[in-house]
């Protein structure tokens, strides 16, 4: 290859390797409004973290001050455990009718039936997905990670209402908890805080 020919490529080389690096820096950028969608689309109602730190709020405030007295909706509450995970887990009503814009609540029971001390994070998800942004929970034991003592028990609160904007033909709404065993992730967030919090400490002592 002659040297005209060996600059040519170069060149040609250099333009692709560019696209690629554009290409991934905005990929990187459509990664979070995908990954939204694709929550719509498959009915998870609200992403981890916006859970996690309680958050995410479908829905607006404002349509709790009207109620559509003539429209009833099936609400069903569900309940899944990891088949491994040393947990009993359910929801203490199956399913209640409410009217768009009504505040309701039901509670869901969870025991920690193993020997050592476990920290859950509950994750829902709503069916139908275009549902999701109808329905507001107000108070909810999955904004937070719950620590159940061994052999502890609780009741866990959801007090939600419809939206009464909630499509015409929606009549049942379906949601599901899935509760994961965060005690590892509790455990390395805990470290991290205790670290920040000693270095913070250092740092003032060492200004002294």
């Amino acid at each position: 290859m002659d040297k005209e020919s060996q600059q040519h490529a170069n060149k040609k080389l250099t333009r692709k390797l560019l696209f690629a690096a554009v290409f991934m820096f905005g990929f990187g950028f459509a990664l979070v409004p995908l990954y939204n969608v694709m929550c719509d689309v498959l009915g998870l109602n609200g992403r981890f973290v916006d859970i996690q730190q309680g958050d995410y709020q479908p829905g607006t405030a404002s349509s709790i001050t009207r109620v559509d007295d003539s429209r009833l909706i099936t609400v069903e509450f569900l309940a899944n455990v990891d088949r491994n995970a040393p947990w009993e887990f359910r929801s203490m009503t199956k399913k209640m009718k409410v009217h768009p814009g009504e505040i309701k609540e039901v509670n869901y029971f969870a025991k920690n039936l193993g020997q050592q001390d476990i920290v859950a994070q509950a994750v829902p998800s709503l069916v139908p997905g275009r549902a999701v942004k109808y329905f507001t929970k107000m108070e909810c034991f999955c904004f937070k990670q719950q620590l159940f003592k061994k052999g502890e028990g609780k009741m866990m609160p959801l007090r939600f209402f419809v939206d009464p904007d909630l499509p015409k033909d929606v009549n049942t709404i379906s949601i599901a908890y899935t509760f994961f065993d965060t005690t590892k992730n509790a455990k390395k967030s805990s470290g991290r805080s205790e670290l920040a919090s000693a270095q913070t400490v250092h740092s003032g002592t060492a200004a002294k």
